[in-house]
């Protein structure tokens, strides 16, 4: 087993929420080249990222 490099290893704690998402809703995260998966993880990281800007702007 070859291992991850430190850019995959990045990717895949960035993309973690989505893949969780979808293994809840029992999608598999590869479908549909990864496009649901980045909604969901678009979803998240508005929902965390937007209000952090609002209190420091």
């Amino acid at each position: 087993m070859a291992q991850k490099s430190t850019a995959d290893k990045i990717a895949d704690v960035l993309l973690w929420p989505g893949t969780k998402i979808c293994e809840m809703m029992g999608v598999p995260p590869a479908d549909d080249m990864g496009l649901i998966r980045s909604m969901f993880n678009m979803l998240v990281y508005l929902c965390i990222l937007l209000p952090i800007l609002w209190i420091i702007l």
